[in-house]
């Protein structure tokens, strides 16, 4: 068999996802390394998020004159989903480089080491969903019938939770499978040209304040009402166009009782096709030289 085909790229994948007691154990040696000698452990994941959850959300509300008890879950779910979607991102770029050392003693699949970084940035997603499931107890009065994000006229009413909240899990099912081709993408581009994770990082930021996180698409439709210039949904289609959103939607708008298009769930299946035709071409080609490259 070629070593340059999809069928040696697709071994791969079935290997490394053969070897999960290899990979899931590594990864949790990462966060209790992390957390080691610390009173709390890894449950410093879910208190660090809550605290800047609840800072986000008290501060925001301020701000925009919106009221806490529905602001604040949507904030903390977005938040969640966010630190998921940057840790693939972020870590993903690094994944073959920091895993050098196995790279060259240990001889693994190429997608044991992405799988790594996916567990583990999974296990910090549930453990901030302990922060999800507070919020949800102490708002659910609120969340549980239909109610406004922006209190002012025009502004979108959303039906409230119901048996939507289910829609959450294809969509983390989802989130998952994304992140896995996010990390072997970037994982196997860095390894060759260094220059990428510094990019990244760069532009990590922008992306974070680009997408909705804390703030709504529902504050931007308000405040451009009426606008004659076009400008207000010139704005809220360029918004539209950020992939990353339509990933937060898919599992926030069910986990919040908030109005959800099925436009989310189109481009996130497209992101998904696409991304994943990347992937394997990239893990076709350059599969074998990232112990070279490393």
């Amino acid at each position: 068999m070629p070593s340059k085909s999809f069928r040696r790229a697709l071994a791969d994948l079935g290997a490394g996802l053969r070897a999960r007691e290899l990979w899931a154990l590594l990864a949790w040696q990462d966060i209790k390394q992390r957390y080691r000698r610390s009173s709390l452990g890894p449950l410093w994941i879910t208190v660090g998020m809550a605290v800047t959850a609840l800072a986000l959300g008290v501060v925001n509300s301020a701000l925009f004159g919106t009221s806490i008890s529905t602001l604040l879950p949507s904030i903390t779910t977005g938040l969640i989903l966010w630190n998921f979607m940057n840790g693939c991102i972020v870590e993903g770029s690094q994944t073959f480089i920091d895993n050098e050392g196995m790279i060259k003693q240990l001889p693994a699949p190429v997608s044991v080491y992405a799988l790594r970084t996916v567990w583990r940035q999974a296990l910090y997603l549930m453990h901030n969903l302990v922060v999800y499931v507070l919020i949800l107890v102490i708002f659910f009065g609120k969340l549980s019938h239909p109610y406004r994000l922006v209190e002012k006229a025009g502004a979108l009413l959303h039906p409230g939770l119901g048996w939507e909240v289910v829609l959450a899990l294809p969509g983390l099912a989802l989130l998952l499978f994304n992140g896995a081709w996010v990390v072997l993408l970037l994982g196997v581009v860095s390894t060759r040209f260094r220059d990428v994770p510094p990019v990244i990082q760069s532009f990590i930021t922008m992306l974070f304040y680009a997408t909705p996180i804390m703030w709504s698409m529902d504050q931007v439709r308000v405040m451009n009402q009426g606008s004659k210039d076009g400008f207000g949904s010139l704005a809220v289609q360029v918004l539209q166009l950020n992939p990353v959103y339509h990933f937060v939607e898919i599992v926030r708008a069910p986990l919040v009782g908030q109005q959800q298009s099925w436009t989310h769930w189109a481009v996130v299946g497209a992101a998904t096709v696409v991304g994943w035709a990347l992937a394997l071409a990239v893990l076709r080609n350059y599969r074998a030289r990232v112990p070279y490259w490393v």
